[in-house]
């Protein structure tokens, strides 16, 4: 035995109109990331992981004095391979070379120019990014869902209008699901600007990128039946 309410079926009386309703919204990013690649090379292996472990070091320490700009930080893969050197009597070690990948998320768009620039300044280190998106929890997806369900509710009335009729109940909502869709991921919109006001930042430093954030699209889609009056087709 189940709770379940008995399920309402269409008759002439009482008709069915399903919809779906369907909203788009263009919202500014709320978080960006970069990726961080330090490398190391070296004949020696111990020197070479001392090399690398340095240059992480002094990465990760130029990210954390970002503080709360900062909404993550965390390390990726790390490889060490030797560079092997060919010759007749058999194979012999000819180098080191190390890596070690950071990802960092960031909430201040200001601050991501100035430390973008300051790694992309230190030597055998390269950046990747940024990627723009959205919190998992962002405002954004609400909003979107509920001018979804409007937008269904205004679309059954419009039909029940065209017919004579008026809109009577809900009789069920389906949620088709969230989707964000990322925009083209091509070269983001900068120009040069003084580089000043960063913690530690030396005089010499080169001019910090003024990056534009891509706007996200988040895209919301319901499906929703209601009951109706009886129609009026005599017109």
């Amino acid at each position: 035995m189940t709770n379940e309410a008995p399920r309402t079926y269409p008759t002439p009386e009482v008709p069915h109109v399903g919809v779906r309703g369907e909203a788009t919204l263009e919202v500014e990013p709320e978080l960006a990331r970069i990726a961080v690649t330090v490398s190391a090379r070296g004949t020696d292996r111990r020197g070479t992981l001392d090399d690398l472990g340095g240059r992480n070091a002094q990465v990760l320490e130029l990210v954390k004095g970002y503080g709360e700009a900062v909404d993550k930080l965390e390390t990726g893969a790390f490889v060490i391979t030797p560079e092997l050197r060919e010759r007749r009597r058999g194979e012999r070690i000819r180098a080191y070379h190390g890596s070690v990948r950071i990802g960092a998320t960031l909430t201040d768009f200001t601050a991501l120019g100035e430390l973008t620039t300051r790694l992309a300044d230190l030597d055998l280190t390269r950046v990747d990014g940024p990627w723009w998106s959205l919190r998992p929890d962002s405002p954004a997806y609400r909003a979107a869902r509920q001018l979804a369900v409007r937008d269904a509710v205004q679309r059954a009335r419009e039909y029940a209008e065209a017919l004579g009729a008026r809109l009577l109940a809900l009789v069920e909502l389906a949620d088709e699901g969230m989707q964000q869709t990322l925009p083209y991921q091509g070269r983001p919109a900068m120009r040069a600007v003084a580089f000043a006001g960063a913690p530690g930042a030396a005089e010499d430093m080169a001019q910090a990128l003024d990056m534009e954030p891509e706007q996200q699209s988040v895209y919301a889609q319901v499906t929703a039946h209601f009951t109706m009056t009886a129609p009026d087709l005599s017109a």
